[in-house]
């Protein structure tokens, strides 16, 4: 029991600086304008090795020790699977008739471009930083990390700003769950080709069972959840109760359950049943009241953590390594924004609003440190790897909200430029 009561003690410690920290990170960027969850990523790596971790370590190793990571490794994925849902449920998909082309050439480019960089880049690196991993593995690993789109960081930068029900947020959202989808394949592919057992009909199977995946949301949302919306919702306040709270739950778990089993991660699934449910917005409404403050302000901070736990930037020791962080930092933005920008371009917007698509697709914070913890665990990426590929994912995500708010303008200029 004292044993049981001493572990308790350090998982309510870590609660309590965890949430703390990420509020006052959130409130400190807020002044510079950036969204709160820029402070939320900056304050989990303040907690890390990075700074906290030289500055006091026998405090770090006292409230973060090592028997608690797979607690709190478990709670951050617990909490993306529920904001990868609030944030489906957040985007009106009307526009998409409209803006479907544009998405999949916008999606398309986005990913073929910085990953093509990506693995010229990364041959370049694995002879100096990564000779005694494989090669493949470490040049596609890095090729995803570049390519890919953050969906549920962009997400809330996007309703943080207001723009997220507009033509050119449902284009860019579009685009960034295309983007994410192949992202997660191609993620699994590599962890497959890894471990010696990669085959072409292993690729094929995903393809269609993710899309039959997606065809079994779309029945739910439109004949489970519509037919059983008075079922769900309290006849007397009007909101979600116990029970109907437990059945979008158990939805939510079983959609996360799906795509894991496919292959492409546990997140994705969560978001595809949010954005069939989108047009049902009494029953977003409900569900977001019930479940968004929690997520944002406990489920979400302990990833960042989880991540800055990981990072120690004190790994880059030489100029090389900072050399080769830089050429990491200008691949990944250079080829995503290029791509993405040239193809909003092409399908017809206006030179500002491809420069905001490009932008806000460049954002990698959170799919960018989730594909880099893969790649990780996998043993393709060196410490030292792994931490110029967090500082990639930051400064990609740091870069978006002051850039984009100065792209959108403001009254007449903006709603042009959200029309696209």
């Amino acid at each position: 029991m004292h044993e049981f009561e001493s572990f308790l003690l350090r998982i309510l410690l870590q609660l309590v600086v965890i949430i703390a920290a990420a509020r006052c990170g959130a409130w400190l960027f807020g002044k510079f304008g950036q969204p709160q969850v820029v402070g939320e990523i900056a304050a989990g790596l303040l907690l890390g090795p990075s700074v906290l971790g030289r500055l006091a370590p026998d405090f770090v190793s006292y409230v973060f020790p090592n028997d608690t990571a797979i607690v709190f490794r478990s709670l951050s994925e617990l909490g993306l699977m529920l904001l990868m849902f609030l944030i489906g449920t957040e985007f009106d998909f009307s526009h998409l008739k409209k803006v479907g082309r544009i998405s999949v050439s916008v999606a398309t480019m986005g990913i073929a471009i910085p990953f093509a960089l990506g693995i010229a880049v990364a041959l370049w690196m694995h002879p100096q930083v990564a000779a005694a991993v494989n090669r493949s593995g470490f040049v596609l690993i890095i090729a995803v990390a570049l390519s890919i789109t953050a969906i549920p960081i962009l997400g809330r930068m996007m309703i943080e700003l207001g723009i997220h029900r507009s033509r050119l947020g449902t284009l860019t959202i579009t685009a960034a769950a295309i983007d994410d989808a192949l992202g997660w394949i191609l993620l699994a592919a590599v962890s497959t080709m890894v471990h010696g057992n990669f085959e072409l009909v292993a690729i094929l199977r995903m393809f269609l069972l993710t899309f039959m995946f997606v065809v079994g949301c779309w029945l739910l949302a439109r004949f489970g959840f519509r037919k059983t919306h008075n079922y769900l919702m309290d006849e007397e306040t009007g909101e979600l109760g116990v029970r109907g709270l437990s059945v979008v739950l158990i939805s939510i778990f079983l959609a996360a359950a799906a795509t894991n089993a496919i292959g492409i991660f546990s997140i994705f699934g969560p978001f595809v049943l949010g954005a069939m449910l989108s047009d049902q917005l009494r029953l977003c409404e409900a569900v977001k009241h019930r479940l968004q403050v929690l997520v944002y302000t406990l489920f979400l901070p302990i990833f960042f953590t989880f991540t800055g736990l990981r990072t120690d930037v004190g790994l880059l020791d030489t100029w090389s390594q900072w050399l080769m962080c830089g050429v990491l930092v200008f691949a990944a933005t250079f080829g995503k924004m290029s791509g993405c920008g040239l193809a909003a371009k092409l399908g017809g917007l206006s030179w500002r609003a491809s420069g905001c698509v490009a932008l806000m697709m460049n954002t990698r914070a959170l799919m960018g440190l989730i594909a880099i913890n893969v790649g990780r665990d996998i043993g393709v990426i060196p410490d030292s790897v792994f931490c110029m590929l967090v500082i990639m994912a930051l400064v990609t995500t740091f870069m978006t909200t002051p850039l984009l708010r100065r792209l959108l303008g403001t009254g007449s200029t903006r709603q042009q430029v959200l029309a696209g």
